[in-house]
């Protein structure tokens, strides 16, 4: 098994995500999936390995990366910063309120 399979393997299980749920949330077919997961299959195209990684909370780096040392939060984080930094100003400042909210309670 591959770096890459391991690691969609991992993360699928996590979410609860059956091999037909993570298919259908990345436009897949449960073999693919499957192929992906258990296989040494041709290098899947980008766009593919994004929904995969989408669908499963992390970057598409994390999961072709086999040499990647981040932790799976640390991917998950990533994959938050980047939605983030992609959002309107109006929406990033209610995170920012949210969080600065969050922070008080401790």
């Amino acid at each position: 098994m591959t770096a890459l399979g391991e690691k969609i393997r991992k993360l699928r299980k996590e979410k609860g995500f059956t091999l037909d749920r993570l298919a259908e949330l990345t436009d897949s077919s449960k073999s693919y999936i499957w192929e992906l997961e258990n296989k040494n299959p041709p290098r899947p195209s980008a766009e593919k390995v994004a929904r995969i990684a989408t669908a499963l909370g992390v970057t598409g780096d994390y999961l072709v990366d086999a040499s990647a040392s981040l932790e799976v939060a640390d991917a998950r984080d990533e994959a938050f910063f980047r939605k983030y930094r992609q959002m309107d100003p109006t929406t990033k400042d209610k995170i920012r309120r949210m969080v600065d909210l969050w922070g008080d309670e401790g």
